[in-house]
């Protein structure tokens, strides 16, 4: 039987650095960002004012997952390069992601349920339910029961962008521009765009 005892690896040392691999770092994350962001949210404190335009309809005492805290993970997710929803299967198992969103608990080791320990985020299906939740959905609605208010999002986004300026601006222009979405197929609606130099979706922002 072989018998592995070697506590690091040594690799060849690039110039006059040594590359080592090591066995002891714990739970690492390479999202390191998600600080300076949390570190903007403590001053702006746009995610949590952006959770108050929601209705949770949610059964408190089933709650692990507030609102403030999947919206912070989706968001910051977005802000760190991860669209897609079925990324936070893996991000939810990131302890630094998890202290960036406020989880007093970024290793998920006192969740609930025995299954969901060691994952201290929101899985890609819960997200989904947030997202995607009806305007006319209530406590009776089964899975997707916290409604946005999109006026008050609206009316956020007009808030923090005058809150960013010390004195209110006399004119404010609204440049909209249109920007690509590729594809790799023959999907309907798709077209070649010159500038960007391949067959993309061009949706106007």
């Amino acid at each position: 039987m072989t018998e592995c005892t070697a506590e690091q690896l040594e690799f060849h040392a690039l110039g006059r650095r040594v590359v080592t691999g090591r066995f002891d770092g714990g739970a690492i994350s390479s999202d390191g960002g998600a600080l300076l962001l949390r570190e903007v949210e403590a001053k702006t404190r746009i995610v949590a004012r952006m959770a108050r335009q929601f209705t949770d309809h949610r059964d408190p005492a089933a709650i692990e997952h507030s609102v403030r805290e999947l919206i912070g993970q989706r968001i910051l997710g977005l802000a760190l390069g991860y669209e897609d929803l079925n990324d936070h299967d893996r991000l939810r198992h990131d302890p630094l992601l998890a202290a960036a969103v406020g989880k007093r608990d970024p290793e998920g080791r006192e969740r609930l349920r025995e299954q969901d320990r060691g994952k201290a985020l929101a899985s890609s299906s819960t997200l989904n339910r947030l997202e995607l939740t009806p305007a006319d959905a209530d406590a009776k609605a089964r899975y997707k029961k916290i409604v946005a208010d999109p006026a008050g999002l609206d009316a956020l986004l007009v808030d923090c962008f005058l809150d960013a300026h010390d004195t209110a601006l006399q004119t404010i222009w609204l440049d909209l521009d249109a920007t690509d979405d590729p594809v790799h197929g023959n999907q309907q609606g798709r077209l070649f765009h010159g500038y960007y130099a391949h067959y993309c979706y061009l949706p106007l922002y």
